[in-house]
């Protein structure tokens, strides 16, 4: 199957690049609302699932037990920019269950935004692990070995009781079998697997309305659902599309990106999930695409919708602030 094109770059008015891909918006049974392109091929979620990745978190009491609020929550389930408030939080976590920063196994590097990047170097100061996009993540792993007395070393590797715990709620929440055959490795050295893209919405929709998951978990869910939304600058920082998305959609919208092109969310509201795959890894593309998702989603509400517009139809401009282009995405998809 040929994936359609589901957002244009334009420089002037003339189409510079395009970019195909799929994308599913599927109820908490499967049902599925809307499919373009290939739904059923299997993508590497990424980062995209690090809120189904934070559950055994707050199902394991650990959460509670250190006394997490909505802050520490939304880092857990972020790609952060590194900036002051992301660092700062994740080293409050981990110090919380007597750990530090030696104790991440996530790796280094410079913060994303690139003005917090200058000012550490300005400084003098060098990046740690506290400044990968994936800390925030990584602290609540260790959070819950440390409230479940699991050896922490060598948290990151597929055969350690962490990521089978992880793995388990990864299974239980798509319904999607995450196995060696289809298993990679993140940039930040955890198990990622390739599963349907379908299983992904399907699954975002049960975080969201907590059908078709037990009590404890539909619980655990809804409040990393609830947190993130409440606290989107924790999720992702400055200028980012998925704090941006979510400041829009106050409290009736989550997302969370994954690298190479990949968009899971949900609208509790609706009682519906969603995932798509741009084909080339794009994330500028991505960004358009689920903002226009989102508006066609929310058409019952015509208001609401109109704050996503712009996200879904950027205005690029050059050094001179001269407008040079942006990306269109369609009006629906067909």
């Amino acid at each position: 199957m040929t994936n359609p094109v589901l957002a244009e770059v334009l420089r002037g008015e003339e189409v510079e690049s395009r970019h195909r891909g799929s994308l599913v918006v599927c109820d908490a049974a499967g049902g599925v609302v809307l499919a373009v392109g290939d739904v059923e091929g299997r993508v590497f979620p990424r980062s995209a699932v690090k809120s189904i990745q934070a559950l055994p978190l707050v199902e394991s009491g650990a959460a509670d037990a250190f006394g997490f609020t909505n802050k520490e929550l939304a880092l857990a389930c972020a790609s952060h920019n590194g900036e002051p408030e992301h660092a700062a939080r994740a080293q409050s976590m981990l110090e919380k269950a007597g750990l530090g920063e030696a104790d991440l196994e996530c790796g280094t590097h410079w913060p994303s935004r690139q003005n917090t990047a200058l000012d550490l170097a300005k400084g003098g100061k060098h990046p740690n692990q506290l400044h990968n996009n994936c800390s925030g993540k990584h602290s609540g792993f260790l959070c819950t070995c440390a409230h479940q007395h699991i050896a922490p070393r060598g948290y990151v590797t597929a055969e350690h009781r962490l990521q089978e715990i992880v793995r388990d709620a990864m299974e239980s929440v798509t319904g999607a079998k995450h196995d060696a055959a289809h298993r990679g490795i993140d940039g930040c050295s955890i198990p990622t697997y390739a599963v349907p893209l379908k299983s992904l919405a399907r699954g975002f929709a049960r975080m969201a309305t907590g059908e078709g998951l037990e009590p404890h978990r539909a619980a655990a869910a809804r409040r990393l659902f609830a947190a993130c939304m409440a606290e989107p600058f924790f999720v992702a920082g400055t200028d980012r599309a998925d704090t941006a998305i979510m400041r829009a959609g106050e409290g009736r919208v989550m997302v969370k990106i994954g690298a190479e092109g990949v968009y899971c969310g949900a609208v509790p509201e609706l009682g519906l999930g969603f995932a798509l795959k741009c084909e080339d890894g794009a994330s500028r593309a991505a960004e358009a695409i689920v903002a226009r998702l989102l508006v066609i989603l929310m058409r019952g509400d015509e208001a609401f919708a109109e704050r996503f517009e712009q996200i879904a139809n950027p205005i690029f401009t050059n050094w001179n602030g001269l407008v040079v282009g942006g990306v269109r995405t369609p009006e629906a998809f067909a």
